[in-house]
């Protein structure tokens, strides 16, 4: 028997992908175009980072290819946290790392979850289906 709320669980489940990949793509944007209070990164890993954290939060947000774009921010974030945070200790609260370590499980909850209910997917599956 759902609980009240677990009747709403493709609600939320689209909600919360929505934020997180919006949240997501603000740390791109800030990257790539040096807004939000962010510094332009012209190349190298930031550019990657940002090009990953911009598309891949979209693509998330939109519900679009939502599994493989989150694979790859997980794995962006798992590298993030391995190279920026584990070298200072071993504790993301002590280390800074606590949303690396977020985004990267976050994300590869999307990767196996899917896009959901609630996106372009399955609006996409649901016009292939009636074609």
């Amino acid at each position: 028997m759902p609980t009240f709320v677990g009747r709403y669980s493709d609600h939320a489940y689209a909600v919360t992908r929505v934020v997180v990949g919006l949240l997501f793509a603000c740390h791109g944007a800030q990257k790539l175009f040096g807004v939000l209070g962010g510094i332009r990164e012209l190349g190298g890993e930031g550019l990657l980072a940002g090009i990953i954290e911009f598309f891949g939060g979209s693509l998330v947000a939109l519900g679009l290819v939502a599994s493989i774009a989150a694979f790859v921010a997980s794995g962006e974030m798992a590298v993030a946290y391995l190279r920026a945070h584990a070298p200072i200790g071993f504790w993301p609260i002590q280390n800074g790392g606590e949303w690396a370590v977020f985004y990267c499980f976050f994300f590869l909850y999307v990767a196996a979850q899917g896009s959901g209910r609630f996106s372009l997917d399955s609006v996409f599956r649901r016009r292939r289906a009636r074609v």
